[in-house]
């Protein structure tokens, strides 16, 4: 009997999975038949002899404070996930600027682009030259903080404060894991499909514990998996990869002068190319418990807000602890 019950709970869970990701449509390279939260904005960039269009979103505050905030996304990410985060701004009266990096989200998909997080900080720059915002809050998540980072080390005197929530680069990854080259990274990321996207996320962003308002931001990067364009896509995010692997940040942390709040998930335990490193090193990798303190050590007079138990996305996890500590920060 038990066998059989089995059996039936099995093969429920895989119709369960099937029928969950039967919701996902296919989506073009540029998402372009996927509606973001707020009115999308377009800025021409001639950049290395190409003509590309970077997506961003300008919200306006509800009564203006006089301040400007941007928010930078993650690498499995775009700007749509930020929607809760720019709501809640704009009621506090803040303007919110919201990206999409170059091979990223809406903006173009180069297939031949010298990435680097100078150049993705120089690109974000040009939004706030044409927007003439000269004084802007930065806050950046995973990928993000590294572009953040980068932004604020460039740019010191247009960041008025930084916030880094679960930055990835807060450790040298080429130190600690084999080199994969970029067309090795490529035929990894043709292999991605839904479910390895939601298995990756269950086991590194939500410990495993699943909940619907998840699914969203899973089907931003599933979607692609399913569309004709996936290719153009896998190559940006193999490209992107490269630079998070081989321009580390953390050797400039104890330059940043502006006044800095790591929000810190101590569960998370996200590391760049983990499963290429001995297996001993492994399990020293992205121990973020530790890596906040660490980080905190080194930019002077820094905050830190650790949250317990909690991962990768804070703002998506636990919004209302993220957005406290975001809050009491900039306000």
């Amino acid at each position: 009997m038990n066998h059989f019950k089995n059996i039936v709970t099995a093969f429920s869970l895989t119709i369960t999975t099937t029928f969950a990701f039967s919701q996902t449509k296919p989506l073009d390279a540029t998402l372009s038949n996927y509606q973001y939260p707020f009115e999308v904005h377009f800025l021409n960039l001639n950049s290395q002899k190409k003509n590309l269009k970077m997506a961003y979103m300008d919200v306006a505050p509800k009564k203006s404070n006089g301040k400007a905030i941007m928010l930078l996304h993650g690498k499995n990410f775009n700007g749509a996930y930020w929607e809760k985060t720019a709501k809640d701004l704009s009621d506090k009266g803040f303007r919110v600027i919201i990206p999409d990096q170059i091979g990223f989200g809406k903006s173009s998909k180069p297939q031949s682009y010298q990435f680097s997080f100078a150049q993705l900080a120089d690109n974000t720059k040009a939004i706030l030259d044409e927007l003439k915002i000269n004084k802007v809050i930065v806050l950046g998540h995973s990928m993000g903080g590294m572009v953040a980072t980068r932004f604020t080390l460039m740019y010191p005197e247009t960041v008025e404060k930084l916030i880094l929530e679960n930055p990835i680069g807060l450790e040298d990854y080429k130190t600690l894991a084999k080199y994969q080259t970029v067309d090795e990274a490529y035929q990894s990321e043709l292999k991605n499909t839904a479910e390895t996207y939601k298995n990756y996320q269950l086991k590194f962003y939500y410990d495993n514990k699943w909940k619907q308002e998840y699914q969203p931001w899973l089907d931003l990067i599933a979607g692609w998996t399913l569309h004709k364009d996936y290719p153009q896509v896998a190559w940006n995010s193999a490209l992107t990869s490269d630079i998070i692997f081989n321009q580390p940040v953390v050797y400039e942390f104890k330059n940043i002068k502006t006044p800095t709040l790591l929000i810190i998930g101590t569960r998370d335990r996200t590391a760049i190319g983990k499963d290429r490193a001995p297996k001993e090193i492994q399990l020293m990798m992205g121990q973020y418990q530790e890596l906040g303190k660490k980080t905190q050590r080194e930019i002077a007079g820094s905050k830190l807000v650790e949250l317990e138990n909690v991962g990768h996305l804070p703002h998506i996890e636990v919004y209302d602890k993220f957005w406290n500590a975001l809050y009491e920060f900039i306000k």
